[in-house]
């Protein structure tokens, strides 16, 4: 099946970069393009396109604004969010909170043919985006009409690890808008996304969390009411020395496919909490996590999974489920109540 996508971009240099990279590739047609989100929404209508690739900041109606009139259309196209990170990141964090599927980092926000480089991962995530079943606005009105989250009760499990990918700052804004102040296990997560992003959602998810949510930092404490985002670029870690339970950053492995990596996280996590941990694995693509989650089941901890009527991608669930891993799974809204019965 051919992906018909339509390009939104206030430059037009960059409108004909993305065009020219985005027909050279197999199984997909740009369909059209246009300079901001009321030119976007018409084309919208005239051309249905599957797929759009956003740019954020335009005149006119900008990519958030676009963002919300597409959460009432019927059978929207999903979005891939093309941003800069510094100059729009924290704008580029409330798009895929609102829904687009996923993101690229343009490597300069200058008109140069350095545009270029982003070919082949922007390729690759309208591909997925494809695939992708998006939840406009979701979150962000999940966070907004949510009841204040009643309080769990206190018991043997002390750490909680959780992994996601596409379509996860939407879902890590509902899990941890839903999770008590009072929680009793401090939370660890990785998040694939791209360099310097995840000062801006972990600043976005501690101002919709009752948590305290921060951007990991080497030798942070890890403490019951706090949640700590992996650094992107970063191996996010767990140590302990003593009584006192740290984070690590680290580099090393390199030769995994993320950095942060599920893989990772989890498998330091199975070392050192054992049988005490639980690792929750959600919307995401591929299977990173599927080897963490093989660490922690065997170090005796709990695995859980979203299940695949709430995910925007149902990869990385569903490759720890079929492995036989999950120790149960449940949609979004549910999963708090489920991990209350293993927390």
């Amino acid at each position: 099946m051919t992906l018909r996508v339509l390009v939104v971009d206030d430059s037009a240099f960059a409108r004909k970069v993305l065009r020219k990279v985005l027909s050279d590739a197999e199984g997909l047609e740009v369909v059209g393009t246009a300079r901001d989100g009321l030119d976007a929404l018409e084309r919208v209508a005239e051309l249905k396109p599957d797929v759009i690739t956003l740019d954020l900041v335009m005149p006119a109606l900008d990519g958030t604004g676009f963002l919300r009139a597409l959460a009432g259309m019927p059978d929207a196209p999903r979005v891939v969010v093309v941003s800069s990170a510094g100059t729009d990141s924290e704008l580029a964090v409330s798009a895929l909170q609102a829904g687009a599927v996923d993101m690229v980092h343009k490597p300069t926000a200058l008109a140069t043919d350095r545009l270029y480089e982003l070919g082949a991962e922007l390729v690759e995530k309208v591909r997925v985006a494809g695939r992708a079943v998006p939840h406009y606005a979701d979150a962000l009105a999940a966070a907004a009409s949510a009841p204040p989250a009643r309080t769990l009760p206190a018991t043997s499990t002390k750490l909680l690890a959780v992994g996601t990918s596409t379509g996860g700052p939407q879902a890590l804004t509902r899990l941890l808008s839903a999770l008590p102040r009072d929680f009793p296990a401090p939370v660890v997560l990785a998040l694939h996304i791209p360099a310097g992003y995840t000062e801006a959602v972990a600043k976005r998810l501690d101002s919709q969390s009752a948590l305290e949510v921060m951007e990991a930092s080497d030798g942070l404490e890890l403490v019951p009411g706090r949640a700590v985002l992996a650094r992107a670029g970063y191996h996010l870690k767990v140590a302990r020395h003593g009584a006192v339970n740290l984070v690590r950053l680290d580099r090393h492995p390199l030769g995994t496919p993320h950095h942060p990596s599920v893989d990772v996280l989890f498998q330091s996590v199975a070392e050192v909490w054992g049988r005490d941990a639980l690792g929750l694995v959600l919307t995401g693509m591929g299977d990173d996590g599927l080897k963490g989650s093989q660490a922690l089941r065997a170090a005796g901890g709990v695995v859980l999974t979203e299940a695949e009527s709430s995910c925007v991608v149902y990869g990385m669930p569903r490759a720890v489920a079929e492995a036989g891993l999950s120790n149960g799974s449940a949609p979004l809204d549910g999963l708090v109540p489920l991990i209350s019965r293993f927390v």
